[in-house]
C-alpha cells in the first residue's frame, strides 16, 4: 500500500516524541489497554508526558504499578479482557470517576498462543483481541461521546489479503491453528475500527486501526526461539535480523499519531501504517458490518449507533 494525501512528515522511523512534538494533551483523558508493557508502555509514557491523564486497565495491576511507578498522571485499574464481567466492572468504575474519555487505544493482545478458551468457550485471540475490546468500547461509549471529539485506535498488525474471518467456524472448534487464529483477530481489529467510525462519526467519535510494524515485545512470549530463527526474525544467538525490528518508541508512534494528530481531524475508519493513512484500503464494509452484528450477538452489547 502507498500513503495517501495526509501529507504527514512522519514515517517508519518516527518516534512517539516526534509525533507528539508541539501537542499539548493537558486536560485530556486516555485509556490504554495493556499500557504497562511493550508498545502499550511506550504509548502510556508518551501520552502522559504530553499532559494526558492516562488510565491503564491491567490484567496484572501490581505489575502495572511497578512498570509505571515513575510515570506521573497515570491511574491503574483492573481489567481482564477475557471476562465480560470484568470489562463491565471496569467500565462502571471508569464512568463513575471520569466524565469524559478523549482517547481509547485498544492495545492489549495475545499472539500465537496455545489453544485456549475464554468466557463461554470463545477462542482466546478472538475473545481477547477483538470481543473484549468491542465490549469495552460499547460500555465506555457515554464517556467517549461526552468528550466532544474522541478517537478510538485499534492496534492491529500487518495486513495480508489472504487473512479472513472464518464465518463458518469463528471459534476454531473444527481444528486450531495459532497463526490463523491470530490473524483472524487482527483482521477483526481492522474491521471493527472501520465500522465503529461509520457508527460514531455523527457523534464526533472517530476510529482508526494501525499496524505498528515489527517490534520485539512480550507479545512474542508464546513463540519458541527455534520458531523465530526459522522465520528469519533472529539468528541462533538471538540477535534480531538487521533492519527488521523497530524500537518500541517507533512502533508505538503510529498509534499515538492516530490518537492525537490534528491532521486526522477530518478522517476516520482508515488503516494506518508508519504514521500514514493508507489508500487501496482492503477493508470490506459489508464484512465489517457482519462482524459487528456477530460481535453484538456474542456479547449482548450493541450500544453504539
Amino acid at each position: 500500500m502507498t500513503s495517501d494525501t495526509t501529507h504527514t512528515m512522519f514515517g517508519a522511523n518516527s518516534t512517539t516524541a516526534d509525533v507528539l512534538a508541539g501537542i499539548d494533551l493537558t486536560g485530556r483523558t486516555a485509556v490504554v489497554t495493556g499500557g504497562y508493557s511493550g508498545l502499550g508502555l511506550a504509548t502510556t509514557r508518551a501520552l502522559a508526558q504530553a499532559g494526558a491523564r492516562v488510565v491503564v486497565p491491567a490484567l496484572r495491576p501490581d505489575a502495572a504499578q511497578r512498570a509505571l511507578v515513575d510515570v506521573p498522571g497515570v491511574e491503574v485499574d483492573q481489567l481482564d479482557l477475557a471476562d465480560l464481567g470484568s470489562v463491565r466492572a471496569f467500565a462502571e468504575r471508569f464512568l463513575h470517576g471520569h466524565s469524559a474519555l478523549d482517547i481509547l487505544i485498544a492495545n492489549a493482545g495475545i499472539m500465537a498462543c496455545p489453544e485456549t478458551r475464554t468466557g463461554p468457550g470463545w477462542e482466546a485471540h478472538f475473545g481477547i483481541n477483538h470481543l473484549g475490546h468491542y465490549a469495552l468500547v460499547n460500555l465506555l461509549w457515554p464517556a467517549l461521546t461526552a468528550a466532544g471529539t474522541a478517537r478510538v485506535v485499534s492496534v492491529a498488525s500487518g495486513r495480508n489479503p489472504m487473512w479472513r474471518i472464518r464465518w463458518d467456524d469463528v471459534q476454531f472448534e473444527r481444528g486450531y491453528d495459532k497463526w490463523e487464529a491470530y490473524t483472524q483477530s487482527k483482521l477483526a481489529n481492522v474491521l471493527f475500527a472501520r465500522h465503529l467510525d461509520l457508527l460514531g462519526r455523527a457523534q464526533r467519535v472517530r476510529a482508526f486501526s494501525v499496524n505498528p510494524g515489527w517490534i520485539r515485545t512480550p507479545l512474542q512470549r508464546h513463540l519458541a526461539v527455534e520458531e523465530m530463527v526459522a522465520a528469519g526474525w533472529i539468528d541462533a544467538d538471538g540477535t534480531p535480523a538487521p533492519g527488521l525490528f523497530k524500537t518500541v518508541e517507533q512502533g508505538a508512534a503510529t498509534q499515538v499519531w492516530a490518537a492525537t494528530s490534528p491532521q486526522l481531524d477530518a478522517y476516520g475508519g482508515d488503516y494506518c501504517v508508519d504514521c500514514h493513512r493508507t489508500d487501496g484500503n482492503p477493508t470490506d464494509d459489508s464484512e465489517a458490518a457482519s462482524l459487528w452484528a456477530l460481535s453484538a450477538d456474542l456479547t449482548g452489547l450493541n450500544i453504539i449507533g
